[in-house]
């Protein structure tokens, strides 16, 4: 039996030993570099001789390995099924090679259905089966259990989309409560004496959403819900009032100095200098960046200008005169004397204070979790001398909004129980009525994440970044940039998502190609800034654009808008805006001009763009 052992395991030895393993993505694009790892290699071996097969394809690739394991990659030029094996060893894998358009079809799918149907669940829902099918061979069997019991809990399992459905969640559990104890009404009366008119209401709207600087998530919930029976009264059309929250939302958090967009944008910065080896400081480029973001800029002034000059042109002229003449304040909604509104601004029991009180709580609140977990983190690197920049950089935005609103949730049921407006049944009943009021814009969240995990698999970025590069002139590659980033965050709908995909490459490709082209020092930081800052304003244009982009929906579900309506009336304005930046500011900037001097062109072109183009609108038909 002894002996029986020693043979067995004078076999087995060698085996154990040889037994290389071979991973690799069960599929990739074609002309998209595809990561091949190879672990267990024995130490004498020298050279690993690669095999890949497939229809009227055989190539052998021999490769040095360094140590017990080999990372490498492989580009396929062609479609189709490859076999890679390890040359007299049984390691092997099979690859699916798919041609780069596939891995658009399931983003354009939701958002063109979502345009035809209007229904934007199922159109969601579409596009993410449709890519589930891809991901695994077509088996729809297969794609429908994946999509139920993987993808869409791989949305769920992210802690940070978490902490944004239960900020969501508590966000709607404070609007409850301060809608049923007056708080609604009383803000309501206050701003109703300053806005007695559609302009001033649309200009306080605005005024509203700058206010709320911190961040895109709160600035969309706190405004579409606070401003809502204020433009009711005033006959706004909801889509109106949607595109300001939207155009208000993203683009003042992305380029204040403060917001929980900063962390991850410096981070991201950080990154992509460190790849080209500069010491210059993140937040610094941050910074230089801020006047070259033409589109955000652009984006927050047009709001403005169709606020002030009592114009607008296309479907949103439609829908703000169909509510000035009709009262109809969107397609399936009715402005009557017996509106919601009406009953809670003719009711004698508000109060300002209940109102304000919570929502100082949320803003407050929210900064001094900012601060407090940057210098939480600073200290735990072991930094005890630290600025502003540095704090902000290092707090987590998320966690600080999850504690300010759960805060300002309990203290909107403490205030309504002190002042005795409601019972401590009736203010539960509240919290929890204003908690399922959001359940819907969570499912669309989770849906949204869920098709976002389907582009960042199938690999969706990197195909339009392959297809649109080529050899270029370093000026040119600002709006290049631009142009590229506003494709993958409409097609992606997420902001985040595109500047983490980009930034890191766009740093060393434009000093790359600056450095090529013999620029001096100085011109490659500005092409450097520039590129930079287009990630950063390009993201923005599909986070607030695209119809599957979570703010859109947040935007439209604070509002109570109907989604696609939304999407319809505020893309016209956001590609205009887009134009004149790229044409105005990208490139004039890229060759030297002042990005001050491009803003103030900027500015005067859609002056006169909706001068020309806009119409005024009518005044109130009672």
């Amino acid at each position: 039996m002894k002996r029986l052992f020693y043979i067995l395991l004078f076999f087995l030895i060698p085996a154990l030993v040889n037994a290389q393993k071979l991973e690799v993505t069960n599929f990739s694009l074609t002309g998209i570099s595809t990561k091949l790892k190879i672990t267990q290699i024995p130490k004498e071996t020298e050279i690993l001789n690669l095999k890949i097969s497939g229809k009227n394809f055989d190539r052998r690739i021999a490769l040095k390995p360094t140590g017990s394991k080999f990372d490498t990659s492989l580009t396929f030029e062609n479609s189709g099924v490859y076999k890679i094996g390890i040359q007299n060893k049984k390691a092997g894998a099979v690859i699916r090679i798919l041609p780069g358009w596939v891995s658009l079809v399931p983003p354009l799918v939701a958002i063109l259905l979502a345009l035809i149907i209007r229904e934007v669940l199922v159109s969601l829902l579409t596009g993410i089966f449709i890519g589930a099918l891809v991901i695994y061979n077509f088996d729809p069997f297969t794609a429908f259990l994946r999509m139920t019991d993987t993808i869409l809990l791989n949305s769920l399992a992210d802690k940070d989309h978490l902490m944004i459905i239960v900020f969501t969640l508590l966000f709607g559990a404070v609007i409850g409560v301060i809608a049923r104890n007056g708080g609604t009404a009383g803000i309501s009366q206050l701003v109703v004496k300053l806005a007695k008119t559609p302009r001033s209401g649309l200009i306080a709207t605005w005024l509203m959403g700058l206010a709320i600087f911190f961040d895109d998530y709160a600035n969309s919930l706190i405004i579409g819900n606070m401003m809502r029976p204020i433009t009711d009264k005033l006959r706004i059309s909801r889509e109106k009032l949607a595109y300001i929250v939207d155009s208000t939302a993203a683009p003042v958090a992305s380029i204040v100095i403060i917001s929980s967009w900063i962390g991850f944008e410096v981070g991201l910065i950080q990154t992509g200098l460190r790849a080209i080896g500069s010491t210059q400081s993140a937040y610094g480029i941050f910074i230089d960046t801020i006047p070259y973001r033409f589109y955000p800029i652009a984006a927050l002034f047009f709001v403005f200008l169709t606020s002030f000059m009592n114009r607008d042109f296309g479907p949103m002229y439609k829908a703000e005169k169909r509510a000035r003449t009709k009262g109809v304040l969107h397609e399936d909604l009715e402005l009557t004397k017996d509106d919601e509104f009406e009953k809670r601004i003719s009711t004698k029991d508000t109060s300002w204070v209940n109102g304000v009180v919570p929502i100082l709580i949320l803003i407050l609140g929210t900064i001094a979790g900012l601060i407090f977990t940057g210098i939480d983190a600073l200290k735990s690197q072991g930094i005890q001398d630290y600025s502003l920049r540095q704090i902000i950089s290092n707090s987590d935005s998320f966690t600080s909004l999850l504690w300010a609103s759960f805060g300002a949730s309990i203290v909107a049921v403490i205030m309504s129980l002190w002042k005795k407006r409601m019972k401590l049944v009736e203010a539960v009943k509240a919290w929890n009525t204003g908690i399922q009021s959001m359940l819907f814009a969570v499912v669309i969240l989770v849906f949204a994440w869920s098709l976002s995990l389907i582009t960042v698999d199938l690999k969706t970025a990197d195909y339009l970044i392959s297809a649109l590069q080529g050899t270029i002139s370093p000026r040119f590659l600002p709006v290049l940039v631009f142009l590229i980033c506003t494709g993958i965050s409409f097609a992606t709908g997420t902001s985040w998502g595109t500047m983490a995909i980009l930034i890191p490459i766009v740093i060393p490709l434009s000093h790359k190609l600056s450095i090529q082209a013999g620029l001096n020092p100085e011109t490659v930081n500005l092409i450097i800034i520039g590129s930079v800052s287009s990630v950063l304003a390009g993201s923005v244009f599909g986070d607030h654009c695209s119809p599957i982009a979570d703010t859109t929906i947040l935007s439209s579900i604070a509002s109570r808008c109907n989604h696609i309506a939304h999407v319809n009336t505020q893309l016209p304005y956001a590609i205009v805006v887009a134009i004149v930046c790229m044409l105005l500011g990208d490139i004039p900037t890229a060759f030297g001009l002042s990005p001050y001097i491009s803003i103030v062109l900027i500015f005067t072109a859609l002056i006169l763009i909706l001068k020309v183009f806009g119409k005024e609108l009518p005044e109130i038909v009672k």
